[in-house]
């Protein structure tokens, strides 16, 4: 059976998707409320490129999901952060539709999901039914939407993606229609000396240049004058009518005297590429500002599929006495465009800020393994963990160490190990590996003990060290207390929380049975539904077990009286 399907979405996918032939119409809404949308495809997130639309829900939780078209549940995912609670359905047309951060799902489909939340008794679980075990028809009612996972308030994440090739497409492409007639936002532009001999107003530095909006509506930037091979990068946004969200772009090009140099466009990518968002934003100023620039030529390490057209990788070589006329074109889905003019002067000066770089004894060359000891730990990066050669500042410690800081990303993890044999055996149990943030806050890190070696996994550079928690995770009851009848509760609910290294893991017992219980980490809740399990006693005796990720426990027994 499972070939027959695959056979015929892989005849699908040759037929629509290898022509790029989107079929409009084909499919439904996925609500049945007007789409305004609070993110967009493609959107510029954090080590990732945002693969659908987020839907606003009107600020509610717990409105109908519709299936967008015929097809079969074939996957579940329910996990704590990511998408929270995910469904993905397949389609004969060769698509497969996801619905994320979900607050539950249709009657059948959660005593199918819950029946093997008990039977591997973890609310987190990851499932794939056969093709047409759990056939949907188009406009069902299969979830409702909620704020589950790493979701910052109540909204529908959607996809749509080949089912072969799992790449993540547009959802727009497909025909819904989003009221869209507003400009996308040009905040500030910056220019980029490349090359060695590169200057831009006498400076061998990144530097930003001043633009103003002219009568017809298009933006003209204050003259430049350079030399060398330079680029430009831009701050900006788009909103859709009827939302003050600030979201992506749908396209970006840029023009060099009427030639194309550059142009990209969130039509569709893959997850497997997503990370490469750090060589299309100026990841530097993005780690000491918290804003994102996007470069309209392409730098070293970049892989991505989302050029129409490169010349000379978007780089423009400037050359002294030639004058060249650059321009930005910044649109949305809907064809809504900011037009930017940049009037560049070829004219070496004599130079005012010259390059800055911090020159230390430690130089990374990406493409080859790197080794360092740092006396307290040690730090291995695998080649290709960056995407160019820098200067590295590490610095030695008795139990922290700095290793370089965040405005520099790694594309793969690379390994830290702390010796931590003066510590006792009892010692090491509460001892971890953190990341110390800007207030010197240690941050948990996946720890692997191994006697007294201790190694973290990581992509993230800065300061790490050797924490110890010795307090026990607290757990408290919310909507109830002990010895409390409960008769018109529909759930329970407790409070869990750690105060350092974090909650590893949490159990529930009722009555010494086994209870789901659902975790959401945004309001540190653990909740039973009272739908789960018939209770046939009068005196119930609850146990929660929530234990820290060094292995530190605490135990909260009550009871209650349910008739």
């Amino acid at each position: 059976m499972r070939k027959v399907v695959l056979g015929v979405l892989l005849l699908n996918y040759m037929t629509t998707w290898g022509q790029e032939n989107y079929p409009k119409g084909a499919f439904g809404s996925p609500m049945g409320i007007p789409l305004i949308l609070a993110g967009t495809f493609g959107e510029l997130r954090s080590n990732h490129f945002h693969a659908g639309i987020d839907i606003k829900t009107q600020q509610r939780q717990g409105l109908p999901i519709y299936t967008i078209g015929d097809g079969s549940v074939t996957r579940i995912k329910i996990s704590h952060w990511g998408y929270g609670k995910a469904i993905y359905v397949a389609h004969p047309n060769g698509y497969t539709s996801v619905y994320a951060h979900l607050q539950k799902f249709s009657p059948n489909l959660e005593e199918y999901i819950k029946k093997i939340q008990y039977q591997k008794r973890s609310y987190e679980v990851e499932v794939f039914p056969d093709y047409g075990e759990l056939k949907v028809a188009k406009g069902e009612v299969i979830a409702y939407s909620g704020n589950t996972g790493g979701s910052s308030g109540p909204h529908l994440h959607f996809e749509i993606r080949s089912s072969i090739s799992e790449k993540p497409t547009n959802p727009l492409l497909y025909g819904y229609e989003v009221r869209d007639a507003t400009n996308p936002t040009l905040l500030k532009l910056y220019g980029f000396p490349l090359s060695k001999d590169a200057q831009i107003n006498q400076s061998q530095n990144k530097i930003q240049i001043n633009f103003s909006k002219q009568r017809d509506g298009t933006f003209l930037a204050d003259k430049v004058r350079a030399a060398g091979t330079i680029g430009f990068g831009f701050v900006g946004h788009d909103r859709q009518d009827m939302a003050a969200n600030k979201n992506g772009v749908y396209s970006v090009q840029q023009l060099v005297n009427g030639k194309i140099y550059s142009d990209y466009s969130f039509e569709k990518f893959s997850f497997s590429e997503t990370r490469y968002i750090n060589t299309l934003i100026d990841y530097h100023h993005f780690g000491k500002y918290k804003q994102r620039i996007q470069k309209s030529f392409k730098s070293p390490g970049n892989r991505l599929s989302i050029y129409n057209t490169l010349h000379n990788d978007g780089k423009i070589v400037v050359r002294e006495g030639l004058s060249y006329n650059v321009e930005l074109l910044i649109k949305d889905f809907e064809g809504n465009l900011v037009k930017l003019r940049i009037p560049v002067e070829g004219k070496k000066e004599a130079i005012k800020k010259e390059r800055e770089e911090k020159k230390t004894d430690y130089y990374v060359i990406a493409k080859k393994p790197n080794n360092y000891d740092l006396g307290a730990a040690k730090v291995y990066f695998p080649s290709n963990t960056f995407y160019e050669d820098f200067y590295l500042d590490l610095e030695k410690g008795e139990d922290t160490v700095k290793i370089h800081n965040n405005t520099v990303p790694a594309h793969r993890n690379f390994t830290i190990t702390f010796d931590t044999s003066k510590y006792s055996e009892n010692e090491r149990k509460q001892l971890f590996i953190a990341r110390l943030d800007k207030k010197l806050k240690p941050n948990y890190t996946s720890t692997y003990k191994r006697g007294d070696v201790f190694t973290a996994r990581t992509r993230n550079l800065g300061t790490y060290t050797l924490a110890k928690d010795t307090v026990a995770p607290k757990i408290r009851t919310k909507n109830f207390k002990a010895k409390q009848w409960l008769n018109n509760y529909r759930y329970l609910s407790l409070y869990i929380t750690d105060d350092l290294s974090g909650i590893d893991s949490y159990s529930a017992t009722l009555n010494g049975e086994w209870i789901l219980m659902e975790y959401e980490p945004k309001t540190k809740t653990i909740t039973y539904n009272f739908d789960d399990v018939i209770l046939d006693k009068k005196q119930c005796e609850l146990k929660v077990v929530v234990t820290d990720n060094v292995g530190n426990s605490s135990t909260l027994s009550t009871t209650f009286y349910r008739k």
